[in-house]
């Protein structure tokens, strides 16, 4: 039995005349013929009632026909998947990012990636760095946006760009007339930070030595933590404390021009390196090549 035959009987069946049926199949009527007859002598029935000027198909030819349409119909899926693959930007992408990016990039990134690759659905998530390490090892999500360092067995990182740190400020603090801020300088003040399971967290710690060592036990902290960088900042337009952000965090219409302001560190200021990670089994390397395309073409993303 083989798809060719199946073929036969299928247009033999639609057609009820060998002659159409063999034009259907682009082959001549007697090789239609000598193939519908070896499957029928392959399955050991008849599956059409033949006579001078008509076919018709046997009622047990009607479930042989019905299910051999289900098979080539089937086969037709297996080619239009495999076309699919070949065609490496027509299928979803999906990427995730962590929390303190996504909010940030993604808005930018989808419209450019509509322009880089049109034919390209995008599927985007948001969530912390260890889930998104797990899903991209389990194949639920195909790249990750996170900040570096990020070292994972078999996955491929790309530095996207340098973001800086900014200390976000109520409007009449007495920074305010600063130029830069010391880091050391946030052991003094009530520092609102993002809560345990935020890289962004850690990375604010490690630029305060002297912070650290307070938030590990050192001495009563009295910090307040919040969930999202969008709730940090609503807490420091309250003047419930100061903040760290990363720049890209920073621009926001909610508040009048004096609610809200921000000041750079003292060189050498802290900052983060953005990037792009995926499998290095990842069988649409041009799907990356168009991602990596459209974050660098994102206003907020600076080349390394």
């Amino acid at each position: 039995m083989t798809l060719t035959e199946l073929r036969y009987i299928v247009a033999l069946a639609q057609e009820q005349h060998f002659g159409r049926a063999a034009g259907k199949c682009f082959v001549s009527q007697p090789t239609l013929s000598v193939g519908v007859k070896k499957l029928e002598e392959e399955l050991g029935m008849a599956l059409f009632e033949r006579s001078r000027n008509s076919v018709r198909v046997t009622p047990m030819g009607e479930k042989v026909v019905k299910q051999a349409q289900k098979v080539l119909e089937e086969v037709a899926g297996v080619k239009q998947i495999a076309k699919s693959g070949r065609d490496q930007l027509s299928t979803p992408l999906r990427v995730g990012a962590i929390y303190t990016i996504g909010p940030y990039l993604f808005p930018h990134l989808v419209p450019r990636l509509a322009q880089v690759a049109s034919g390209m659905p995008l599927y985007i998530e948001e969530n912390f760095t260890a889930v998104l390490r797990k899903k991209l090892r389990m194949g639920e999500l195909d790249a990750i946006i996170v900040a570096l360092p990020f070292n994972e067995p078999d996955v491929l990182t790309m530095p996207l760009y340098d973001e800086p740190f900014r200390i976000l400020l109520p409007g009449g603090h007495r920074w305010v007339k600063e130029v830069a801020i010391d880091p050391a300088e946030l052991i003094n003040e009530e520092l609102l930070l993002l809560g345990e399971g935020h890289c962004f967290r850690d990375q604010v710690l490690e630029a305060c030595p002297l912070l650290a060592q307070k938030d590990s036990g050192g001495e009563e902290s009295g910090g307040i933590e919040a969930t999202s960088l969008e709730t940090v900042r609503h807490m420091v337009a309250s003047g419930m404390g100061i903040s760290v952000l990363p720049q890209s965090a920073l621009v926001d219409g909610h508040y009048a021009p004096e609610v809200l302001t921000s000041r750079p560190f003292t060189s050498p200021a802290p900052s983060r390196t953005v990037a792009l990670a995926w499998r290095t089994s990842f069988p649409r390397p041009k799907a990356i090549d168009a991602l990596s395309d459209a974050l660098r073409l994102c206003s907020m993303a600076k080349p390394k």
